[in-house]
């Protein structure tokens, strides 16, 4: 799926809007000529002119269509006429979903198996190499974070042989 410039622009352009605002209420410290508004507001600004950029642009584009096609906001790709690749971007959203509403109930290494097990069959990797290969990752992903990076990534039903 692909939108038209000038509406990813005018969405960046509102987002920019919206933290110039939002900092505007960051109490000041005290003794300190800048405060904790400034660089959120410079990054704000900064997203505001490529909105204004990509709404130009998406202009542009729009005067340049001389060939008797109709401008769009939007166009679709040729894949979501695929069931399989449709099929594949659905299990992909669920699995991201299923993640947020079970980590903390089920434990980042179940629910990470499992993420990763149905992000496998999607690709049509063999049952037996998947579960392997999930449960390897799994591990391995959790030891980075868990140990070396020290996120405190949830255990959920595996508590009592947390670590």
């Amino acid at each position: 799926m692909k939108f038209n410039d000038a509406v990813w622009g005018g969405l960046l352009v509102l987002l920019a809007g919206t933290i110039l605002v939002h900092v505007q209420g960051f109490p000041p410290i005290p003794g300190q000529k800048v405060g904790p508004g400034l660089f959120p507001g410079t990054i704000a600004v900064g997203l505001g002119v490529c909105g204004l950029l990509l709404i130009a642009n998406g202009a542009r584009a729009r005067l340049a269509r001389k060939d008797g096609t109709q401008w769009q906001w939007l166009w679709l790709p040729p894949w979501l006429k695929s069931g399989r690749h449709l099929a594949a971007f659905l299990v992909l959203v669920a699995i991201n979903v299923f993640y947020l509403l079970a980590a903390g109930k089920l434990g980042f290494i179940i629910t990470g198996f499992i993420y990763l097990l149905a992000f496998m069959w999607v690709l049509r990797v063999r049952l037996p190499r998947a579960i392997v290969i999930a449960l390897v990752m799994t591990l391995v992903i959790h030891y980075m974070f868990y140990k070396l990076l020290r996120v405190p990534l949830p255990w959920g039903v595996l508590t009592p042989w947390a670590w």
